[in-house]
């Protein structure tokens, strides 16, 4: 437990890299279009519980992977963003189906050490180009289903994303009183 608190607040956190492709304004609201390469990652599979209690649940559990909880027993260091893969119901809606994830750290990436929570699954995750939408504050389910809400109306029918899911991205640790960051991802469809 030592190990996870120390790493989250206290080790350096190595925010994923991607390329700027735009940055468009439309009825005043900003976002961006970004290419993301290809990476590894932990993740955790959740069903049946509300979007928060997952969130809550899962980046623990990473967490602790990342903080020594691992066949090694290292702490690895942060990474930025904590995506948590929103699956959509045919309304729209969130469905309670959850996926989350947190890219390993650069130096681990063709070498992780290998979890020893049996629900922490390491994946290769493929490049995508997402259709970003920050914002700021504490950000919960109905905050993030807002904000896709609204990506939703500025991208409007015709833009070529998945509609069948999504990402909820944090940057920052729990515990950060100001200054947070937030993201909602649309994932591009490729031509």
């Amino acid at each position: 437990m030592f190990g996870m608190i120390k790493n989250s607040l206290f080790g350096a956190t190595e925010v994923t890299e991607y390329k700027l492709l735009s940055s468009e304004t439309k009825e005043g609201v900003n976002y961006e279009v970004r290419r993301y390469d290809a990476a590894r990652y932990a993740s955790v599979c959740s069903e049946g519980k509300s979007f928060d209690q997952a969130a809550s649940d899962c980046v623990k559990r990473l967490l602790m992977y990342t903080g020594g909880s691992n066949d090694r027993g290292e702490g690895m260091g942060m990474t930025a963003p904590i995506a948590i893969t929103v699956f959509t119901r045919d309304d729209g809606a969130m469905s309670r189906r959850f996926v989350v994830g947190l890219r390993l750290p650069s130096r681990y990436q063709d070498n992780p050490p290998a979890p020893t929570d049996s629900s922490i699954k390491i994946e290769d995750r493929p490049g995508m180009t997402v259709y970003s939408l920050q914002f700021g504050g504490f950000a919960g389910e109905y905050e993030f289903r807002m904000e896709a809400s609204r990506l939703t109306r500025i991208l409007g029918e015709t833009a070529p994303y998945q509609r069948k899911q999504y990402f909820c991205c944090s940057y920052d640790p729990p515990i950060k009183p100001y200054g947070r960051k937030n993201e909602v991802w649309f994932i591009q469809e490729e031509p």
